[in-house]
């Protein structure tokens, strides 16, 4: 016991000197703990194209029921699910973009990418059927039938997109291993 204080070592510091070194209160003191990089490899894949193509398609297809005048009925549900699953779609390609699905380790990333396609895909055919079913109701008045129609046309487009993103995200999926606790297990 006599030896205990010759191997103890200790430091000061003068307060907020830590703080200061990471930003302090400020914004940057905010982003220290975040590492975000622009993923280029994503976008020039395919499933970073397929993302690509149901944002861009995804919003000219509600776009173009809005402009149509015509939310009413079934339109209704056209509309929930094309602007809830663009603006999932939207942040989901965000943060697989920036790379922040790696701050949330605990989910099974390609499980939950392809649960997610399989039920957009599904949540769309839905969708594009009630939208290709009721667009004869406007034959009568040209504008309303041709941004409906041409709705209908986009609808079908992102519910292919959505359906191949299902399949290559199936593909992933089964690349990993087909275990929902692969990405979770600590090594």
């Amino acid at each position: 016991m006599a030896d205990f204080p010759s191997k103890v070592t200790t430091e000061t510091s003068v307060p907020n000197s830590h703080s200061s070194q990471q930003g302090g209160n400020g914004l940057r003191g905010l982003a220290t703990g975040i590492n975000a990089s622009v993923d280029v490899f994503f976008l020039r894949s395919i499933p970073g194209i397929l993302m690509i193509v149901e944002i861009v398609l995804g919003l000219l297809h509600w776009a173009l029921i809005c402009g149509s005048n015509a939310i009413r009925g079934p339109y209704g549900w056209v509309l929930f699910v094309a602007i809830t699953l663009w603006i999932l779609t939207t942040v989901l390609f965000f943060m697989i973009l920036f790379g922040l699905q790696r701050n949330l380790s605990m989910v099974p990333w390609p499980l939950t990418v392809m649960v997610y396609n399989a039920t957009a895909a599904i949540l769309y055919l839905t969708a594009f059927a009630t939208n290709a079913a009721y667009v004869h109701q406007f034959w009568w008045l040209p504008g309303i039938y041709d941004h409906l129609a041409a709705a209908a046309f986009f609808g079908a487009v992102v519910t292919v997109a959505y359906g191949a993103s299902a399949f290559f995200s199936y593909v992933d999926w089964k690349d990993d291993g087909g275990n929902a606790a692969t990405n979770t297990v600590p090594t």
